[in-house]
């Protein structure tokens, strides 16, 4: 079967991959789509450390092939949007609803795929760039079969991370200032969860001025090129910065446009040595940094609710899909993602 792999050298599409069979608690998945987020390319620059050989991919829909035993909430047939947690559902984080923070969630990758007999890890426990992957039982969430796969993919990380952030970690409320630092794939799916969470301000920063249109449809009250004309629009300050690009001096901006009680969240993912440096003392105003990982989501509760709320018309997600490319493209996906040409490639089956 196909599938995208990189082998610390080169990223390639080949023909030859083979995965086993379900086991128990397992469930087979025929990938339908399969977004392009920028982690998937920072495995690639070395920015996210991982074991090689592995097969890329990470946000992903398509339908069940087979399922092992005990797994009773889907059956072959159904249409699913892949999660990224493998949370094991009976540690202290899982019993508190901290799927997220579930140690069988982080780290220690599988090796479901080989090729000529070597096996292959699996990234961010989806791989989702594989005409088939294997994933547990918990990452696979049942969706309508009425959501396009292209826009269904997308819920299973820029999505759950975007919205999430905001509904979930910052916990944003009626009448909030919001701002946005980078309005890619990500930062769009910040806003819309901020204009659906009722946030009167929100100002997105893209230093790209072709973003605003598409930031002002997803939500945005305001748009700017630069973080400098902030404080015209939020004189005290904002109550929620978002930084989605992943720069230490991103980071810093935000910090530095918060208001009293402010909240800066980050949800860009630097280099894993990279430091960022504040002035402590504005933080005794009751200000907060906030790391925030996939959202701090619960993705059988979330990706469904997200379903239902794209189905009435509340959450955009066909929106988010700027193109698509089959798979054999991949090399001019992820140079077009890289240069910031798409909001979101997603790669078809």
């Amino acid at each position: 079967m196909r599938g995208v792999v990189f082998d610390g050298k080169q990223t390639e599409v080949v023909d030859d991959l083979e995965i086993r069979d379900p086991g128990p608690g397992e469930v087979l998945v025929a990938v339908a789509a399969a977004g392009l987020c920028h982690s998937d390319l920072s495995v690639v620059d070395g920015t996210i450390p991982f074991p090689l050989p592995v097969v890329l991919g990470h946000e992903g829909a398509g339908v069940v092939e087979a399922v092992g035993a005990g797994v009773v909430h889907v059956v072959p047939g159904d249409h699913v949007a892949l999660s990224t947690l493998a949370s094991c559902g009976a540690c202290a984080q899982c019993d508190r609803g901290r799927p997220t923070m579930c140690r069988k969630a982080i780290g220690m990758p599988g090796q479901p795929f080989s090729r000529g007999g070597t096996p292959l890890y699996q990234f961010a426990s989806s791989s989702a760039f594989a005409e088939r992957t294997l994933v547990k039982a918990v990452q696979a969430v049942k969706i309508p079969a009425d959501i396009p796969p292209a826009s269904a993919a997308l819920m299973g990380c820029g999505v759950v991370t975007g919205v999430g952030a905001v509904l979930n970690r910052a916990k944003v409320d009626r009448g909030d200032t919001v701002v946005v630092i980078g309005t890619g794939g990500i930062g769009l799916n910040v806003i819309q969860g901020a204009r659906i969470a009722g946030a009167l301000t929100i100002v997105a920063v893209d230093t790209n001025p072709a973003k605003e249109a598409v930031a002002r449809q997803f939500g945005a009250t305001h748009f700017l090129t630069s973080a400098e004309g902030v404080r015209e629009i939020l004189p005290t300050g904002a109550d929620h910065a978002f930084e989605c690009v992943g720069r230490t001096e991103l980071i810093r901006q935000a910090i530095d446009l918060l208001g009293r009680r402010g909240q800066a969240i980050l949800l860009g993912v630097p280099a894993a040595t990279a430091e960022a440096s504040f002035l402590v003392s504005s933080m005794y105003l009751d200000k907060s940094i906030l790391g925030c990982r996939y959202g701090s989501s619960r993705p059988q509760r979330d990706i469904a609710l997200y379903a239902e709320l794209y189905r009435t018309g509340r959450l955009m997600l066909d929106e988010l899909v700027t193109e698509t490319y089959p798979v054999e493209d991949f090399a001019k996906a992820a140079d077009d993602a890289h240069h910031g040409r798409v909001a979101r490639g997603v790669l078809v089956f």
